[in-house]
């Protein structure tokens, strides 16, 4: 029961009148009454714990971190970046206090002396400029690591507003008076006595709420929003992931501030704070305070900087540099196509580097992560290159070589992508074919002319992968609902791939081995499509004459028969969901056994043959459903 259970007194008259809390307690004298805080304060003589008692459970920042409900919130400082009045500003920013309810008169004017010189020093006009130029080149290099979308926390409504001017004065094309167009807008409230330069940003109710729904739109090319007070609380917008403070805050309203960033979304590795004015201590008092109650007596794991990411970038980037021991690739700066794809080959190389593959994949996997957390330190920007030709390398294994793979949701808008589209690599990741000097084949049967190629290609170690990446896509797109042939040709490929892998064969005979399967399938292929049966008639047919000495018995023409007929009536027999349904089943195995019969079908292969059918109306038993 969400109820304040603090009693409270008013006298009026001669008479007390109480609060509903007195009421309440009244009413139910045996009950437990348990409110329910997101942001407890614990400050002087404002104490949640001395008002309503100890916590009875507590869910912290950690908590939501370690289940994934939330991301961890990283910190950057670039205070130390701008010289203009930095020392007074750090000086006033840590004697000003939030002006609060029940401050005595003397104590509320100071404050508000401390706060009318910091707003100056703040906002004048040299910083002002230097933090726009710096927030512009920020966000744009971390755009171009993970896309999303950032909030930039103003002093006044006067510096937001000035601060607006500053970065459509570097770039001009984010801005747009039009509500609905823009890049970059201020949402912030008004007043008939706003100067001039802050009346153009007030908006009417119904205008905060569209620039809400498109700030909350991942796909809308409103990027940042420039706020004092607003959108600080209660406002969620999932593919937010900076926020660029300039406004001094502390305690439960600094940490209301940076919980729009710690939103899941997609591949967003966390949410970033970047401190303009010097907030580091507060952050840190704010973060112990609210990740302490469970005993951790330590800052949360949040409290991480950005820096922090760097040592695991560059550990993880030397690991990978390992890998290429042995192979040259200090062109990757100049002539980074031509090393694409002996790079590939030397990393698919089973003899050199076991598991070469899979180590290199989770090695760049580890890099493209940290990167993604410290993308914008000074000390990143001359590695970006060679993270761009790892990445470029693992691209193209990945689409070239691994199979049957679905790149998730998160995957397409995944940190690898940015680097690659900011890479000058990237155009050429696209078609590893023509690196390799080979004509892409087509989605259909591959040409004997291009498995000849794949022969000569000099690249041994690429050539398997490639060739098993073709064989199991060919497979898949062929016998898609052909259990049979599908289990011959899938078993074949996996024992040659087990025999290569576990060094039995060499690279060449693996080759061979493959390329002599990829004939053995095409000729399977053109046989089926000889009988002049339909794709369903063929999986039968299949089923049924996997024996040789069945198609000898029956003959090719009884046999097309009984799998014309075959397929008809199990067509017609399913019901939905009859895979799981004895009865039907029972049913369905009858009438497979009576067509059998019927052509005299081997009676020493009949148990066998049913199964297979059977097995084979499972796998088509979804495309009949749709019919």
């Amino acid at each position: 029961m969400n109820i304040r259970d603090k009693e409270t007194k008013a006298i009026t008259g001669k008479k007390y009148v109480y609060g509903f809390a007195k009421y309440m307690r009244d009413a139910l004298p045996e009950a437990s009454f348990i409110g329910f805080t997101g942001t407890p304060i614990d400050q002087g003589d404002h104490d949640t714990r001395a008002v309503f008692g100890d916590y009875v459970s507590v869910y912290d920042i950690q908590d939501a971190v370690d289940d994934g409900a939330t991301v961890e919130i990283f910190y950057e400082s670039r205070l130390a970046k701008l010289d203009v009045n930095r020392a007074e500003i750090e000086k006033l920013s840590a004697e000003v206090e939030e002006v609060v309810e029940d401050e005595e008169e003397t104590q509320r004017e100071r404050t508000k002396g401390l706060w009318s010189t910091l707003e100056k020093l703040v906002g004048a006009r040299q910083r002002i400029d230097e933090i726009a130029a710096d927030l512009v080149s920020h966000f744009e290099t971390r755009n171009g690591v993970i896309p999303g979308k950032a909030m930039i926390v103003g002093m006044s409504r006067e510096i937001c507003a000035r601060l607006y001017a500053a970065i459509i004065a570097l770039r001009p094309e984010w801005h747009d008076a039009d509500n609905e167009k823009g890049v970059i807008k201020v949402v912030m409230t008004g007043t008939a006595s706003d100067i001039a330069a802050v009346r153009p940003h007030v908006t009417t109710k119904r205008q905060k709420k569209r620039l809400e729904k498109r700030f909350k739109n991942p796909a809308d090319p409103l990027r940042l929003v420039i706020v004092r007070d607003m959108w600080l609380t209660g406002f969620d917008a999932p593919c937010c992931h900076t926020m660029y403070v300039d406004k001094p805050m502390k305690g439960h309203n600094l940490m209301q501030a940076i919980a729009r960033v710690n939103r899941v979304f997609k591949d967003k590795p966390g949410g970033l704070v970047v401190d303009y004015i010097g907030i580091a201590n507060d952050l840190k008092l704010a973060l112990k305070t609210y990740t302490d109650a469970n005993g951790r007596g330590q800052p949360s794991q949040s409290n991480q900087t950005g820096a922090k990411a760097l040592p695991k970038l560059l550990a993880s980037l030397d690991a990978c540099r390992g890998l290429f021991h042995g192979f040259e690739y200090s062109a990757y700066r100049t002539n980074p196509m031509s090393l694409l794809v002996p790079a590939a080959n030397h990393i698919l190389d089973v003899k050199k580097l076991p598991d070469g593959k899979k180590r290199f994949l989770d090695l760049v996997t580890a890099i493209t992560s940290a990167y993604a957390l410290c993308g914008t330190l000074d000390e990143v920007a001359a590695l970006k290159t060679e993270i761009a030709f790892f990445s470029a390398v693992k691209a193209a294994i990945l689409k070239y070589t691994s199979v049957d793979r679905k790149l998730s949701e998160a995957e397409k808008h995944s940190v690898l992508r940015r680097i690659l589209d900011n890479a000058v690599i990237s155009e050429g990741v696209a078609d590893i074919f023509a690196l390799a000097g080979l004509d892409k084949p087509n989605i259909g049967l591959l040409s004997d002319a291009f498995l000849e190629d794949v022969r000569n290609l000099p690249q041994k170690n690429l050539a398997v992968e490639l060739l098993e990446k073709l064989l199991r896509d060919e497979i898949k797109a062929h016998t898609r609902t052909n259990v049979v042939l599908q289990k011959k040709f899938g078993d074949r490929l996996m024992e040659a791939l087990r025999k290569y892998h576990n060094r039995a064969i060499e690279t060449a005979q693996v080759i061979e081995e493959l390329l002599k399967m990829a004939g053995d399938f095409k000729e399977a292929l053109d046989r089926n499509e000889e009988l002049g049966l339909g794709v369903d008639e063929i999986a039968f047919y299949d089923a049924l004459a996997e024996r040789p000495d069945v198609l000898r018995d029956m003959g090719d023409v009884t046999l097309k028969q009984l799998a014309t007929e075959l397929t008809e009536q199990l067509r017609n027999s399913t019901t939905v969901d009859w895979q799981v349904r004895d009865s039907v089943r029972a049913k369905m195995r009858l009438l497979i056994k009576r067509l059998l019969k019927k052509y005299k079908y081997p009676p020493e292969g009949q148990e066998e043959a049913v199964a297979r059918v059977l097995e084979q109306a499972e796998a088509l038993a979804d495309e009949w459903s749709k019919d």
